[in-house]
């Protein structure tokens, strides 16, 4: 049995962390840059939201086929239930804010772009499902600053204080394999 995730896994999974820091300061920092890098900023978000979707429902695929590395020594069955809802509700998270956004600049009904390439949009716009929409973007994407933060402090707290191999399991390079 395996002791650490597989290299698809494992890079996959580092991907979509980085593409969303990306997307993320991509929205949180636009205000600092000149009001023309808006389409720009604006595309970089778009780019790495749906490369996100793209790379989760890949994750999702992976998971099926590659089951997860045992965490030695085995946690209490109240963390493990713990640790798939929190797995679970990232993965809804972000295959859902991707599909939301990508919503709202269809319904918005004007023309759009990703880095060139034009993306569809409503023939009719529909002003107030667009607004509807932007705002469960936003609410969702704020609460995942928290579940990723609840993520990353699991992880810590099993390697610090729990002492057992589950952020080991994630992290790259060559580990120890059985």
């Amino acid at each position: 049995m395996r002791s650490k995730y597989t290299t698809l896994q494992i890079s996959l999974h580092w991907l979509v962390f980085i593409l969303v820091v990306i997307a993320y300061c991509a929205m949180e920092l636009r205000g600092f840059a000149p009001r023309s890098y808006r389409p720009l900023i604006n595309s970089l978000h778009f780019f790495c939201g749906i490369s996100v979707l793209v790379l989760m429902v890949t994750r999702l695929l992976v998971r099926v086929v590659y089951r997860a590395p045992a965490i030695v020594p085995k946690p209490h069955p109240a963390m493990i239930g713990l640790s798939h809802l929190a797995h679970t509700l990232i993965y809804l998270l972000f295959i859902c804010l991707p599909v939301l956004g990508f919503l709202a600049l269809y319904n918005r009904g004007s023309e759009w772009q990703i880095f060139g390439i034009a993306m569809p949009f409503s023939a009719v716009p529909d002003e107030d499902f667009e607004y509807s929409l932007k705002s469960w973007h936003e609410l969702l994407a704020n609460t995942g600053y928290f579940l990723v933060a609840i993520h990353a402090a699991g992880a810590l707290f099993h390697h610090y204080f729990i002492k057992d191999n589950t952020l080991i399991r994630m992290m790259p390079g060559k580990g120890k394999r059985q």
